[in-house]
């Protein structure tokens, strides 16, 4: 099943919000993505019903594996070309910036590419 790039933003800010602060509600997303609650509601629900997350009777809202799985695809792809970025001499807010523009869009073939890249050049140091 293919899943969106809002999807996938979402779900990756559920996991870091997850890491920052522990326990996340409609709310915690809104305020840390800039969206209203009525937007995030809705997209919570299409999240819900496709089985990517859970939310119990008081709001909190926990990853299912499937979810959980897409979330560190991206935010593992986001670390690894923000740090890559950062190494070609990009200053930090710029290169995490840029990575969230592509970590979507990148074949799986270019990324493991860079990540190979990368890793031969931190070696090298």
């Amino acid at each position: 099943m293919e899943i969106h790039q809002s999807a996938e933003d979402y779900l990756e800010t559920i996991l870091i919000l997850k890491e920052r602060i522990g326990q996340v509600r409609s709310i915690d997303i809104a305020t840390e993505m800039n969206y209203t609650k009525p937007s995030i509601s809705v997209a919570m629900k299409k999240l819900r019903e496709n089985g990517y997350i859970l939310v119990d009777k008081e709001g909190f809202i926990t990853l299912t594996d499937s979810g959980l799985k897409i979330a560190s695809d991206i935010y593992n792809r986001h670390q690894v070309l923000t740090n890559f970025f950062v190494s070609l001499g990009v200053d930090e807010k710029t290169a995490a910036e840029d990575a969230c523009k592509i970590e979507h869009d990148l074949s799986a073939q270019t990324f493991e590419k860079i990540k190979e890249h990368a890793e031969k050049a931190s070696l090298r140091n």
